[in-house]
Order: structure tokens, then sequence, then C-alpha cells
């Protein structure tokens, strides 16, 4: 506003002074007037850029009228032009392009010069014409541009909600098959300690008082290890109905080379070594173990290209289970670890990253530094806090 009134002020001077100092133009009564409404719609062009169309086009016929031949001040018509073809209404711009293309023509023939002739006077209103054209094509450019760009914007936005929730509903898909995979272990195993110690307690009354007391506690403990278990994770299989018979065994640390052996069938070549003393884990950190190798062997084979191959190294230590698997294929590009792994919708970390963080361990992925991908995991023996 401030811009566009200072040089609606710069435009008024020069037309007055212009006016004054030259010859005569027209009658000043209609020449003032005339030129401060020109210099009133560059002011306001940006603000009210249909409004000021109409009255720059008021004005012209104002000025055709009361025989005011062309001023300085008209330079808002060719400005106006412009503006509505960037920002007014379609209607507005349409208007504008007509009324640029008459307005030489219509001053070619209220103040023709007898000495060009008709020939100069039709070339002088086509040359006069053009700037008028060359405006509402230049707005109108900018006005497609605009839209374009704003469509990108608009469309990246929307993308990144979609990559969002995207994301979010993986989680909760991932947290709720944890949930019965940890439950499926864990619970039946449970359950069976809970019904055996019970019986234990009734059958086992002639044996000494401790321990009767121990397999109380064995009992008292379970029950109460089963009931958080429950509440914790009750709310991710809400809606499933599980019953004792689709309860079956899940996979383990000594599957992962079962697991290994397949790779190498179905053509990739895979290195596995153990280190330390295997030795039973909890049932949690075996499956998530088993998981990992699984799911980084499967990235090799879908991504790492025909000539990859992989190694795995399982490491038993006092406190946990470390795992190292890597492959010396094409690796992957770091928007894709970065925003979550490679099964094709980028979750395949994600779970990862869910499953190493309900046993409370770490996980570090990324790009090898002689190519390839590593996937590296320490799972603690001790349960999550």
């Amino acid at each position: 506003m401030w811009v566009d009134g200072f040089w609606a002020v710069v435009l008024l001077g020069i037309s007055l002074l212009g006016g004054a100092a030259g010859e005569r133009i027209g009658p000043w009564a209609a020449v003032v007037p005339i030129t401060l409404l020109l210099s009133l719609v560059v002011a306001l062009r940006r603000r009210m850029p249909e409004k000021m169309l109409l009255l720059a086009c008021a004005v012209g016929v104002a000025q055709l009228i009361t025989d005011v031949a062309i001023l300085p001040a008209d330079f808002a018509m060719l400005v106006i032009v412009y503006t509505v073809a960037v920002e007014g209404a379609r209607w507005a711009s349409r208007f504008a392009l007509v009324a640029g293309l008459c307005a030489a023509p219509l001053a070619q023939l209220r103040w023709s010069n007898e000495q060009t002739g008709v020939a100069g006077d039709i070339a002088l209103a086509v040359l006069q014409t053009v700037p008028f054209a060359l405006a509402w094509v230049l707005g109108d450019s900018i006005r497609t541009r605009r839209a374009y760009f704003a469509q990108l914007e608009e469309r990246a936005a929307r993308l990144e909600k979609e990559r969002e929730a995207q994301s979010k509903v993986a989680v909760a898909a991932e947290r709720a098959r944890i949930a019965r995979e940890l439950h499926d272990v864990v619970a039946h195993n449970v359950s069976v300690m809970v019904v055996q110690a019970d019986g234990a307690a009734y059958v086992l009354d002639a044996a000494p008082d401790q321990a009767k007391k121990a397999l109380e506690t064995i009992s008292s403990t379970g029950r109460q290890a089963l009931a958080e278990m429950r509440r914790l994770l009750g709310v991710l299989r809400t809606g499933e109905h599980q019953e004792a018979g689709e309860y079956v065994p899940q996979p383990d640390v000594q599957q992962i080379e079962d697991l290994v052996e397949q790779c190498r069938t179905s053509g990739l070549p895979v290195d596995f070594k153990v280190e330390g003393t295997p030795r039973p884990l909890p049932s949690g950190v075996e499956l998530t173990a088993y998981r990992i190798v699984q799911e980084a062997l499967t990235n090799t084979r879908k991504h790492g290209g025909p000539k990859a191959g992989a190694s795995v190294r399982l490491v038993y230590f006092d406190d946990g289970l470390g795992l190292l698997v890597e492959d010396d294929g094409k690796g992957a590009p770091h928007e894709l670890y970065e925003e979550g792994g490679f099964d094709g919708q980028g979750h395949g970390l994600i779970g990862m990253r869910e499953r190493v963080g309900m046993v409370g361990g770490t996980l570090d992925a990324g790009p090898r530094p002689g190519g390839g991908f590593r996937i590296s995991a320490l799972l603690p023996l001790k349960p999550a806090h």
C-alpha cells in the first residue's frame, strides 16, 4: 500500500507538472480530477483490483468525452491491466484484456494526427496496443506460475501429512503384531506355570512347608505377571478372541541358523557365526532377535542387488545378546533409512525399532563405510523399565 501510494504521488506530480509546463492538453477542470483518479487507481490497485479497473475504464471514457489528451497519468491503465491479470477475478482479467486492446484505437480515433494519415494512425494504434497486450500476458503468466507453485506446496504438505499418518499407522500395526507374538510366547508359558504351581500346591500337602511356600510364591508371581501383561497389551488386542488352541510356538535364536540356510538355498550367500556361549534367553528377546535377522536378510534380498552377500553375527554377552547383520549390496538412499526402512513403504526399520524398544534394547542402522548396509542391535537380558 505504501509503495503503491508513493508511485501514485510520483505519477500525480509528473502529470500535473507536465501539463503545466507543456502545451494545453485539455480543460484543467477535467485534467485535475482525471489525474487524481488515475493516481488513486495506482495507489489502491492491490487492495481492490476489480474496482480500480472499473474506475480506470470510467476515467478513460470521461477523458474521451472531455477531450483531455493523453496524460502521463494514463500509465495507470497499463498498470491496472497487469495487476488484474495477476490478482483479479477471471472476469476482471478478461475485461482488462479487452479494454486494453481497445484503449489505443479509441485514442487514435479521438486524437488523430493529420500529418501521419490513416496508415500512420493504424500503425500508432498497433504499437500502442502492444504494451497493453504484453502487460496482460505477463500478468496472466505470473498468475499461472503462482497457482502452480501453490498447488505444489499444497501437494507437498498433503504428502507430508499422509506420510506421517502412514508412519503412525505402521507403528500402531507393528505394536499390535508384537503384542500378539509376545502374548503367544509369554502368556502360554505363564499360564502353564500357574496351572502347574496350583496343582503342586494341592498335591504336595505332605511336602515340607518351605516347598509349599515356594510353590505358592510361584503361583502368586505368575498370576501377577499374567494380569499385568494382559493389562498392558489388552488395548492393542481389542476385539480379538484368542483361544488356547491358537497358541503356536514362536521362532527363537536356535532357528536363526535354519533361516540363514533358507536364504542360502534361495541364492543369497550368508556367512553365519555365533560368538560366546549360547544359553537360553527370555522368549521375548529370542523372538526379537529372530525377527530382526529375518527382516534384515529380507531387505538384502529385495534391495541389495543380484550379487549381494550378507553376514550374520550373534554375540552372547553376560548381560545381553548382540546382533550384527551386514551386506555388501547397493545400500539405500539416505531418505529411506531416515524415514523408516525398505519394505516398500518405509516401515521396515520402524518395526525393528519398535521390537527392540519393547525389550529395552538399542538399534543402529545405516550404510556401511565400504558400501552396503548394516544393522546392529543390542538386546539386554533385563526387562525394560
